[in-house]
């Protein structure tokens, strides 16, 4: 007896005109491959990033297929060192590909690479400015400071979670093909539960297909983490529920920095009085915030949380429509860019203090003085082995 093959893979779109949900995206991508593969884009590599199930590894296939190109996929996972990376990806750019004319690189998943993996990302970044093939990168969250270098390299496309209607409309679809009838309610409670994700909500359709009564099965809902972009969508755009309020509770940042996303975003989406308003509310989180840092009073957590979410979603009139890109706080990048050159300041100190035998405090307070001592000679500056960054960061 053959094993029945997963509904997910047999219904996989091969088209852009078959992906439901992400229509938006999908001219950024068409306009990227195309681009990158008559060599004509300044960056040749792409970053699809959004929640699990939004169609990301999807796109890239059908990016592949729609322009005839062969399609080499690593997971990243898979390839967590330095040495794996060039013995796989690096053979992968170089050789054409032997059975279309053009081909297309796919590295999924590549949240699956940490920094403390073997030089795995740095020799990800090295292989992307080698390239002349086009390389489509997928992530969930792309955030994380580790991918910065490979995000100044990249074209950033975020998938967005997709709706319970365009699921449950794909679902019905799905059965159609399979000459087979689950009563609309189960679909909807199917479609709800998947929380955006289009593959998990086609695998519960698939088990529940096999059940003889599929209404009397009751669907766990799945506790998953979300991202700073979902949130905040919901916020701005939906209607203040009971789950709103818990909203934040899902996702994995600091409240101390989802502030200042929803600080930075709240322009986009409210003007006018829902503006004033949305502000108002936020200048009240402020003032919880200062009390709970100034006096202790951690129970008014629970407040600034609370008009953090429902608060400035009730800010709005109406229930918003529409895509809308939101973006990375400008405090945030500034700090970040202050913490880096810190770091230069401090390993350059670091680096001369082990070799003149001081104190690494000594060396950071006499900074001033042991940098034009290093500028004054190349052969120190080579004596201490400093990067090209650091001495980039000392000549400014």
């Amino acid at each position: 007896m053959t094993k029945e093959k997963s509904w997910v893979e047999k219904y996989r779109p091969s088209k852009y005109i078959e992906v439901r949900g992400q229509q938006l995206v999908i001219e950024k991508i068409k306009n990227f491959v195309e681009k990158s593969l008559s060599l004509k884009n300044s960056k040749n590599s792409m970053i699809l990033y959004g929640p699990p199930g939004s169609g990301k590894t999807t796109l890239a296939h059908v990016s592949a297929y729609e322009t005839n190109s062969e399609i080499f996929e690593i997971n990243a996972s898979d390839l967590r060192n330095k040495e794996k990376l060039i013995a796989v990806l690096k053979p992968a750019i170089e050789q054409r590909s032997l059975s279309q004319q053009t081909k297309i690189i796919l590295v999924d998943e590549i949240d699956g690479i940490s920094k403390l993996d073997w030089g795995g990302l740095s020799e990800l970044e090295s292989l992307i400015e080698l390239s002349q093939i086009p390389i489509i990168l997928t992530a969930n969250d792309i955030w994380d400071k580790k991918f910065s270098p490979i995000r100044q390299k990249s074209e950033l496309v975020q998938l967005k979670e997709i709706d319970y209607k365009t699921i449950k409309d794909v679902l019905i679809n799905i059965l159609y093909k399979e000459k087979l009838k689950i009563d609309p309610e189960t679909l909807t409670k199917i479609s709800i539960k998947a929380k955006g994700d289009l593959r998990a909500a086609i695998n519960d359709l698939q088990a529940l297909s096999t059940i003889q009564d599929p209404s009397s099965f009751l669907l766990d809902e799945r506790n998953k983490e979300i991202d700073i972009f979902n949130a905040l969508r919901l916020i701005f755009k939906g209607k203040p529920t009971q789950e709103t309020a818990q909203l934040f509770d899902s996702v994995n940042m600091p409240l101390d920095e989802i502030i200042l996303w929803v600080e930075e975003n709240i322009p986009l989406e409210y003007q006018g009085e829902e503006l004033a308003k949305a502000i108002d509310i936020l200048s009240k989180v402020d003032i919880f915030k200062g009390r709970i840092y100034k006096q202790q009073y951690w129970r008014f957590l629970v407040y600034e949380n609370l008009l953090l979410s429902y608060g400035i979603s009730s800010a709005k009139r109406n229930i918003k429509t529409g895509f809308t890109s939101y973006k990375k706080p400008e405090r945030i990048l500034k700090i970040w860019l202050h913490n880096q050159r810190t770091a230069k300041k401090k390993s350059i100190a670091q680096k001369y203090a082990s070799h003149v035998h001081v104190g690494e405090k000594r060396a950071l307070n006499e900074f001033p003085f042991i940098k034009t001592i290093i500028n004054s000679n190349p052969k120190i500056q080579k004596e201490l082995r400093l990067t090209e960054e650091e001495i980039e960061y000392l000549e400014k």
